[in-house]
């Protein structure tokens, strides 16, 4: 995901552009082009096609274990130097991954960086398992959290994104979750535009080439979804 804002403007947009998201797995079984605009000031739709259509999610299946995150935080159930327990499980996940090494830790503040930059999916592991004892027990957490946020599409069954068939959204649920992000944790927003973190030596750079080269592009997912300032 990423966003666009030009300076001196008004009315936050979400504009979702679902016809991306043949970047889900196996998203060939239905590649109808799916999008939503959404003035995420009043809640009104500007423009909808296909938004309640079913698509795998993918990659942003870590804006909800972000979102998760965040609001163990503002709940003081973590903190951001709080170190979170590698397991075997969690290291045994493919790429992309920061190559994280059972036993270790990795603090919250790590996580989110590696999370946003890197779309790590051991460390969306080692979050899921930090925060509900299990990845099975977190989905379930991030299953109930769309339902309270309004998502009534969306089903997941790991906080990753990696494979799996029963795991789908649609993009007017994307876009709930996207403006929610924003909304219920401006404090921890600028997380998103970050370019790059450090690991254990190793540096890792954003995916998101906008953040380097286009003026106001502030984070988020990239390729699915714009957060657009307009007159």
């Amino acid at each position: 995901m990423f966003s666009l804002k030009h300076s001196g403007k008004k009315g936050l947009l979400v504009i979702t552009l679902a016809s991306l998201l043949m970047l889900f797995t196996e998203a060939q079984a239905n590649p109808r082009y799916a999008a939503i605009v959404v003035d995420a000031t009043t809640g009104a739709v500007l423009h909808e096609e296909n938004a309640d259509e079913e698509r795998y999610i993918a990659s942003l299946t870590k804006m909800m274990t972000l979102y998760l995150l965040f609001e163990a935080i503002e709940q003081k159930r973590t903190s951001f130097d709080t170190g979170m327990r590698v397991s075997a499980f969690a290291a045994s996940m493919p790429p992309t991954n920061i190559r994280l090494q059972a036993g270790n830790t990795l603090s919250v503040r790590d996580a989110i960086k590696a999370l946003i930059v890197r779309s790590a999916n051991d460390v969306a592991v080692v979050v899921a398992e930090a925060l509900a004892g299990s990845e099975a027990r977190f989905s379930h957490l991030m299953t109930n959290k769309a339902r309270q946020l309004g998502m009534s599409s969306t089903i997941f069954r790991n906080a990753s994104g990696l494979p799996n068939r029963e795991q789908v959204t649609s993009a007017r649920d994307m876009s709930v979750l996207s403006t929610r992000l924003l909304k219920d944790f401006p404090q921890h927003y600028h997380f998103f535009s970050t370019q790059s973190f450090r690991h254990r030596g190793i540096t890792y750079n954003s995916h998101n080439r906008l953040l380097r080269h286009f003026d106001g592009a502030d984070g988020l997912k990239l390729a699915l979804f714009v957060l657009l300032d307009f007159i």
